[in-house]
């Protein structure tokens, strides 16, 4: 079992290396005609690029706050399994032998 969540820890580190050192030039690829439309925009003194960039980081952090509130809920209810058990192990330790 511990094996499982070795290789499974390892296999998260690895992609998320990955995808940190990703070629940003890919990763930052878009439509053409999107991105004429907003640097003229911008260069007009409109508000819509900002507004595009806007949307684009709100869509970028929602699975980050999602995965973390996730991973959150499953520590905090491990380390309450984990105190429940060395509750009932103190128990048994404390109780008198018959």
């Amino acid at each position: 079992m511990k094996a499982i969540k070795k290789y499974l820890y390892l296999f998260s580190l690895a992609l998320s290396l990955f995808l940190v050192v990703a070629p940003q030039q890919e990763l930052a690829a878009q439509c053409p005609m999107c991105r004429m439309s907003a640097e003229s925009d911008l260069k007009s003194g409109g508000t819509k690029a900002k507004g595009l960039n806007n949307g684009i980081l709100y869509m970028l952090i929602l699975p980050y706050i999602l995965m973390g509130t996730i991973g959150f809920i499953w520590y905090r209810n491990q380390r309450q399994v984990g105190q429940q058990q060395q509750f009932k192990d103190l128990r048994l330790l404390l109780e008198p032998l018959d």
